[in-house]
């Protein structure tokens, strides 16, 4: 089985092509906010070096947040497109998820969202859920061993990321039509806030 996995959500973009449950290719470095100019070729040598096309991918699995507003449509766009014009099963999963998977233990894994805000979720060593993935404004309320790509005021590591382990848990969840996948994105865009501001004033 030929898998291909998307993060455009986090700082750090994450591309991998996964073949009979070996990861032949991985790409995971922060993008310098650039996603929509670095991901297709960043896939274009995914597949050049791991010897496949683009009609051989098995099951493309992508997230679909939280984080950039920005950068979760650009994977969303190019994950969308390829399982609706190869036929393609697709699945999402958590930013968030993805960024506890390394770990052994219980995480709760952060996103700046700014203004204190952040986008949380806490999982264990499974990836079940111990903290619903939410969009919080930073405060006491929230302990434990913080994982980011982000820098705050309090400790943090690097995320590890087990790309098996996310795929293991998703890849028998039902299939999505391409054209239903939606982001995750937990809160109002900017735009939207605005006018609800604007009608409520």
């Amino acid at each position: 089985m030929k898998y291909l996995l998307i993060n455009s959500a986090t700082t750090n973009l994450v591309v991998a092509i996964i073949i009979d449950g070996k990861i032949t290719y991985m790409y995971d470095k922060n993008d310098g906010n650039d996603t929509s100019s670095k991901i297709m070729p960043v896939i274009d040598e995914a597949f050049r070096v791991s010897s496949i096309k683009p009609k051989d991918v098995d099951k493309i699995f992508v997230c679909n947040g939280p984080g950039s507003f920005t950068g979760i449509r650009v994977g969303l766009t190019v994950a969308k497109t390829m399982a609706w014009s190869l036929n393609i099963p697709c699945y999402t999963f958590s930013s968030l998820e993805l960024m506890a998977s390394g770990f052994d233990e219980d995480v709760i894994s952060l996103i700046d969202a700014r203004r204190g805000f952040v986008y949380a979720g806490g999982y264990d060593s499974e990836l079940n859920e111990t903290y619903k993935d939410s969009y919080v404004l930073f405060d006491n309320s929230l302990s434990g061993k913080f994982v980011s790509y982000d820098s705050f005021p309090f400790s943090t590591v690097k995320p590890k990321l087990d790309l098996l382990k996310v795929i293991s848990k998703h890849e028998k969840d039902e299939i999505i039509n391409p054209h239903h996948i939606n982001p995750n994105y937990l809160k109002l865009t900017e735009a939207e806030e605005k006018r609800l501001n604007d009608n409520g004033s």
